[in-house]
């Protein structure tokens, strides 16, 4: 079997450009360490990633499944972003006490709250696993052949790897399927929240700064790991003690200056840099267009009702944070690949590969792979852009389908595992029938359905509009408005009363009423038709194009040899690094490295959900009462580097040349957003809080200094002067 790979091809080319890349741990000494440390790195790579004594991974885990925290004590002590914990936040909120308005600081660890369903997960080590994954694979099968015999390799891999009886393992491709590796865990899932700001700090400036630079964000949040007496995952009990970390992260209080090494640490979740042009035009022209415009409408509409209401804006805060943030960072992707011509520089590339492949034999093989692709793009197009127009319409944006998703997955149990566990499950939705629709207005949620059931029936083509929707449409003459009301008053998935009376019925009765229902209709016929008329066929055309893109990255790497290729991000364990940069996006722009308390002082809006400041913050700010933490009588707030960074980075750790902890990455600059497809080395951006303004929050404005207590506080730049601090 033909090795794909070549660990060589890493080894020998050069990076265009210093800070892109999201880089593997485990080859940073042989391929990133020397520029590294030329961009100013004190540490060494076995410092970063280790397997024989404690390192910065150690300290780096993935929080929640979606995001990544840091370790920065010995006792456990858990850094993450604000809006990486909000649900948790928001989930030990109510208006008797709303941390998210108020915020929330165990003034112990007795007062520290736990979290349901929250689990942290840390790597242990990693290992290459590709030709055990490819034993079997030949060139001639198919996609779904090939996916079918990786599949069971990877089952058998997992079944053999060493690990120890608490640790997980998971396997995960790289370079679009041309290599594979193994990852093996600890995942702890009893942890606690310690402290948070309040929406004022944590949250300032909200949808209107999201993306935006410069900012003025607290984006932070603070949870502990906690572990059975044997320092090994164990489930919640009061008996638990925190967690002794590998390694935790010193916080240094010298700060940053123009030019300094940073390092981002995390788990980005996914990119897809080595895309042809037609692959990035059907995304920024065809698909991209859609989510924006359905998402627009939903924000809207949540907004006019969050302005008016405390009770919504509680309801709906996370929500409408969660919807925004991928809302906001289309639009600036769009905006951002049209201003740097990437599309051009897409063809350009493309122009290129094809013109060596055409002048060498050697690649013989690869000289339809452009047209190949260009062409299945092509053909995907309405497929695609009909199902983001579905999903953008009813599955993401609009609660209705989540609760019918869960009577869908009861009749599943039912199905799966028999009567007696229907049973049980069906008591239980009946309990948590009012907890379920705790968060739900449902005159906000009906407004929404009719604004996108009329963009969906209008904006989707034809042939790919589901029979069952048009034929109501027709029946109603296309009355949006009373449709979606006699849809929601004769459903019983619509309120909590009607879904405890539904939940007491065997499940004979219980089948009938459901499959009676007009909501259990409207979804399970959506769902019919766009499995069996939209994504059996865009299913085909992906799976070809899965293969020529796998056969394509092959092809780069051998094509360009004088090049360095990072493999996309897919939420694995990565580093990045850059230097703190400030940046030109537009002419007459100039974007400073740095942000002050200042600047939250001039964007102060008294009574403004997203730019009011905290009462307590404005008398620290007047009297400069800044403790340690302040520079010649400023407070810093948040900086600029040219790491390249995307979802799944929030929380990250923003390192410095020592491996000291000197912010918390929670954003990119808009202008730069584009990097998931296209990183641009002058306008991409990330945006990290500044650990001193962490600090400060915690020590100066919560009165927690039992935190900052816990924490090694180091002076890293007067190292050379024999000066350290430890707090």
């Amino acid at each position: 079997m033909k090795r794909i790979f070549l660990i060589i091809l890493f080894i020998s080319c050069r990076l265009a450009y210093a800070g892109e890349g999201m880089w593997l741990p485990l080859f940073l000494k042989s391929i990133n360490e020397a520029e590294m440390k030329s961009m100013g790195m004190k540490i060494s790579a076995e410092d970063i990633y280790s397997i024989n004594k404690g390192s910065l991974k150690d300290a780096v885990c993935q929080f929640g499944g979606g995001c990544t925290g840091e370790i920065i004590s010995s006792q456990g002590l858990l850094l993450t972003n604000h809006h990486c914990g909000y649900s948790y936040i928001q989930g030990h909120s109510n208006l008797e006490h709303n941390y998210l308005k108020e915020g929330f600081w165990a003034k112990d660890k007795n007062e520290e709250l736990p979290c349901s369903g929250l689990s942290i997960m840390l790597i242990s080590r990693m290992e290459d696993v590709t030709s055990q994954v490819l034993q079997g694979v030949t060139p001639a099968m198919s996609e779904s052949e090939r996916k079918i015999q990786t599949d069971k390799n990877i089952v058998d891999i997992q079944k053999t790897i060493r690990k120890e009886n608490y640790e997980d393992v998971f396997i995960r491709s790289f370079y679009n399927g041309n290599q594979f590796f193994a990852f093996v865990t600890v995942t702890y899932k009893d942890i606690r929240l310690v402290g948070t700001p309040p929406e004022s700090i944590g949250k300032f400036g909200a949808d209107t700064d999201n993306w935006i630079w410069p900012r003025h964000t607290g984006d932070f949040s603070i949870f502990r790991i906690y572990a059975g007496p044997d320092n090994l995952p164990a489930t919640y009990s009061t008996s638990n003690k925190p967690y002794t970390p590998k390694h935790f992260l010193p916080v240094s209080m010298d700060g940053v200056a123009e030019g300094d090494f940073t390092m981002v640490f995390g788990f980005p979740g996914r990119t897809t840099e080595y895309l042809t042009e037609e692959g990035v035009r059907q995304i920024t022209e065809e698909q991209n267009p859609v989510r924006i415009e359905l998402r627009d409408r939903t924000l809207k509409i949540m907004d006019k009702y969050m302005r008016t209401s405390e009770r919504t804006k509680l309801q709906y805060s996370a929500r409408y944070a969660s919807i925004a943030n991928a809302w906001k960072k289309w639009i600036g992707e769009n905006q951002g690949i049209k201003q740097t011509h990437g599309l051009e520089k897409k063809h350009e590339q493309d122009l290129e590969f094809q013109k060596r492949v055409d002048n060498n034999p050697a690649f013989a093989e690869y000289r339809n792979i452009i047209n190949n692709l260009s062409a299945l793009y092509k053909e995907l197009r309405t497929f695609a852009v009909a199902r983001d127009y579905y999903a953008e319409g009813f599955q993401r944006n609009v609660d209705l389908y989540n609760c019918y998703a869960r009577v869908k997955k009861l009749q599943d149990v039912f199905e799966g595992r028999g009567e007696q566990a229907f049973d049980n499950q069906r008591i239980q939705m009946a309990k948590d029938a009012a907890i379920l629709f705790k968060d739900i207005d449902l005159k906000i949620e009906k407004e929404i359905f009719a604004s996108l059931l009329e963009k969906v029936v209008n904006g989707v083509d034809a042939p790919q509009r589901v029979p069952y929707m048009m034929d109501k449409m027709k029946l109603y003459h296309h009355d949006y408005k009373t449709y979606t009301n006699d849809l929601y008053a004769q459903s019983m998935l619509t309120n909590p009363d009607s879904l405890v009376v539904l939940n007491t019925l065997n499940h004979n009765e219980w089948l009938q009423k459901v499959k009676a229902d007009p909501v259990w209709n409207f979804f399970e016929e959506m769902n019919y038709f766009i499995q069996y008329g939209i994504q059996k066929r865009a299913t085909e055309l992906e799976d070809q194009i899965s293969t020529l893109r796998r056969i394509h990255m092959e092809a780069l790497m051998k094509v360009f040899p004088e090049r360095r290729f990072y493999p996309d991000a897919n939420s694995t364990l990565r580093v990045t690094y850059g230097k703190v940069q400030g940046s030109t996006p537009r002419d007459g722009i100039c974007y400073q490295a740095q942000t002050w308390l200042d600047g939250v002082m001039e964007k102060y809006v008294p009574g403004d959900y997203e730019f009011d400041v905290h009462p307590k913050l404005i008398r620290l700010y007047k009297a400069r009462d800044y403790g340690d933490y302040g520079v010649d009588g400023k407070m810093p707030l948040a900086f600029i580097a040219s790491n390249h960074t995307t979802g799944g980075n929030s929380g990250s750790p923003a390192i410095d040349a020592n491996g000291n902890l000197i912010g918390l990455n929670f954003d990119r600059v808009w202008e730069g957003t584009m990097s998931d497809i296209n990183y641009d080395p002058d306008l991409c951006r990330n945006i990290m809080v500044d650990a001193r303004y962490i600090l400060f929050i915690i020590d100066k404005f919560a009165g927690a200094g039992h935190l900052v207590a816990e924490m090694k506080l180091v002076h890293p730049k007067a190292k050379s002067k024999g000066k350290s601090k430890k707090k």
